[in-house]
């Protein structure tokens, strides 16, 4: 039997791809939640962005954090693992995770990044789904859902809910 096996990078080379972007979920005392508003958006959304090249989900986090808004903080849990199918424009699926950055004990620290968000301000749950996309309402909600219970939810297509 003469078959020609691949070789790992043209076996590599078959598999779909995705893009990556990770965020956090900021809270302040009053239990609000941080959303920047990105002057390239019409919407606000979670402190976040897209991955680089090569990079883990949970250093992109920390990393759009400090670039947003200023802030280190430290790694919370696994909030959220969202799957978006191509639509538009983007026409590969996108993969977004939503990590916990806990509660910002000094909102005065916060430092916008001057070329990429035009504001920043801590909002009431009920307040969320009314500026951010839906997208973006479903991965909050499921935040609050996974911090409260401790458990990592994962969305797909529409934003519900896989077990």
């Amino acid at each position: 039997m003469s078959e020609s096996l691949m070789t790992p990078a043209e076996w590599y080379e078959t598999l779909p791809t995705v893009h990556l972007s990770a965020g956090m979920l900021l809270t302040d005392h009053a239990d609000r939640v941080l959303l920047v508003k990105p002057g390239y958006r019409t919407h606000w959304t979670l402190p976040g962005g897209g991955a680089d090249a090569g990079e883990p989900p949970h250093a992109c986090a920390l990393r759009e954090v400090a670039e947003e808004v200023g802030l280190t903080v430290p790694l919370g849990g696994l909030l959220v693992v969202d799957w978006l199918p191509p639509a538009g424009e983007r026409v590969r699926p996108m993969v977004v995770f939503v990590f916990d950055g806990g509660v910002v004990t000094d909102p005065s620290r916060i430092r916008l990044q001057a070329d990429e968000i035009d504001d920043a301000a801590f909002r009431p749950w009920d307040e969320i789904a009314s500026r951010v996309s839906a997208a973006t309402a479903a991965r909050v909600a499921a935040a609050r859902e996974a911090r409260a219970t401790r458990r990592t939810i994962f969305l797909s297509a529409a934003g519900r809910p896989h077990a």
